[in-house]
């Protein structure tokens, strides 16, 4: 007699990292005792770099190992891609956003509290602010304004 095929049962569904070496072998090294030629990404952005593709070949441990980052490899890190106009004017269209008081149409050189009080200070309450602190609104300060 053949026995029953029983069903499958489906794979665990687990989490991945994306990061992590599949062995699990990536050395771990504790604050300040990294090799040479080893850098954080944001050691790397300090050289104007960037990982460019490659895969952490290290990890370092700081605060007790509360905090971790990965390390890469300085020699295989790319520069950084160069700020385009088009993104330069994102940027800016996006800052302009969280910099602009919907009521008087003030961009101050500060990102205001808008998701709290919805407007910048002068508007909420009165307080008034420092000339420096704001661009004039657009029109202002042409002549056909006027």
């Amino acid at each position: 007699m053949a026995a029953a095929a029983e069903p499958a049962s489906p794979p665990a569904v687990r989490d991945v990292d994306v990061y992590a070496d599949p062995t699990g072998a990536l050395p771990v090294y504790r604050w300040r005792q990294a090799p040479q030629g080893l850098a954080t990404r944001r050691q790397l952005r300090e050289r104007r770099l960037r990982p460019g593709g490659q895969d952490p070949v290290a990890v370092i441990e700081c605060r007790g190992g509360k905090r971790k980052a990965w390390l890469y490899e300085i020699k295989k890190a790319k520069p950084i891609r160069p700020m385009t106009f088009a993104k330069e004017l994102a940027l800016d269209k996006a800052m302009a956003a969280r910099q602009t008081c919907p009521t008087c149409s003030r961009r101050y050189y500060h990102c205001l509290p808008l998701r709290t009080l919805g407007s910048c200070l002068e508007c909420y309450d009165g307080t008034p602010a420092a000339p420096g602190s704001y661009m004039r609104p657009p029109g202002e300060h042409l002549a056909a304004a006027a």
